[in-house]
């Protein structure tokens, strides 16, 4: 694999409020970062903390100053309240594996550019075992790991539409010769391999099985009632989740989810492609919270239930004990 040289977006103080600055000075494989306030505390980890994208992850989609963030509004937000974070750039559609492969560079880059030995890695959906990849090849480099609704035990979305070649040559058209490459265009790493073949198969059940006995972590509890290990060897594991396949009708997409979710999950609960099951990992924060897959990184657009928690305050609260914890 091509290690690939992007810029790294740094934020000016005025920037905070969400736009971003660009800096030449500083090459690095994709990532994006804000800069911390250095006078807010709240959020102020020992180590950076590394945010890992899912499946059809990205970035930024936009402009510096006209964009979406995948993490919604989070890094501004750590941002201010003292946190050094960055957003991994990696492969939207692909295995385990080869974005692993892709997040070792950065986190390496991330080492390099902060001088710190350590990275809190932070990973949302296929981002969970993503950054799992990394504390099972280079456990030295992580202080603490957090699935949100991570697909550790597969979602069973991914196995029903592989189970009919009709429904997977559709969905890979539409994702590898559609919608992915829109994406890496978008946010400017247009040569990201992509294959959506592989990336459901890692996130199938029996992938997920496969990638787990290559990399065995106690933190994966062995059934749902039962509790992962919470810390191992000087490194920390968490996880939380949502459980609702919609919140809010006004947001298409999420709502197109929800409806589909009951073919895969009947009446189990569910976040519209994850159950809690296969999200629990280390210390589970909460797995029900009042959330969609997309409301847990605070997309789209912000979009959520009435009463539902507000994703970014729940990253700020994460990393808030992380600080506490020394990490």
């Amino acid at each position: 694999m091509k290690n690939k040289k992007m810029t790294i977006i740094l934020s000016s103080i005025l920037a905070l409020t969400g736009s971003f600055a660009m800096t030449q000075s500083q090459a690095a494989a994709g990532l994006q970062t804000l800069a911390a306030d250095k006078y807010a505390t709240y959020a102020k980890t020992k180590n950076p903390i590394v945010m890992v994208p899912g499946m059809f992850g990205f970035t930024r989609l936009g402009t510096s100053a006209f964009g979406m963030d995948y993490f919604y509004q989070v890094l501004p937000d750590l941002a201010r309240n003292g946190a050094t974070a960055f957003t991994a750039q990696v492969s939207p559609l692909e295995s385990t594996a080869i974005r692993g492969e892709q997040l070792l560079t950065q986190v390496e880059e991330v080492l390099a550019i902060t001088g710190k030995s350590k990275v809190n890695l932070i990973g949302h959906s296929h981002g969970g075992p993503t950054a799992l990849y990394i504390a099972s090849v280079k456990p030295q480099y992580v202080a603490s790991l957090t699935g949100v609704a991570g697909t550790f035990k597969g979602s069973k979305v991914a196995d029903d539409l592989l189970s009919t070649k009709a429904s997977s040559t559709l969905v890979g058209v539409f994702g590898d010769m559609i919608l992915a490459p829109i994406m890496t265009w978008a946010e400017g790493n247009p040569s990201l391999p992509i294959n959506m073949e592989r990336s459901l198969k890692s996130i199938s059940v029996a992938g997920s099985t496969q990638f787990n006995l290559e990399h065995p972590t106690a933190a994966i509890p062995s059934n749902c009632s039962s509790n992962g290990l919470s810390s191992n060897n000087g490194t920390y594991y968490y996880s939380w989740a949502g459980a609702s396949p919609t919140t809010n009708i006004f947001d298409t997409i999420d709502t197109a989810i929800g409806v589909l979710a009951p073919l895969s999950y009947g009446n189990r609960n569910n976040d519209g492609l994850v159950t809690p099951c296969s999200s629990h990992f280390g210390k589970v924060i909460r797995d029900n919270y009042d959330l969609t897959h997309l409301d847990e990184i605070n997309l789209i657009l912000g979009m959520r239930g009435l009463f539902s928690p507000d994703p970014v305050a729940l990253f700020r609260q994460h990393a808030n004990r992380l600080k506490l914890q020394g990490l």
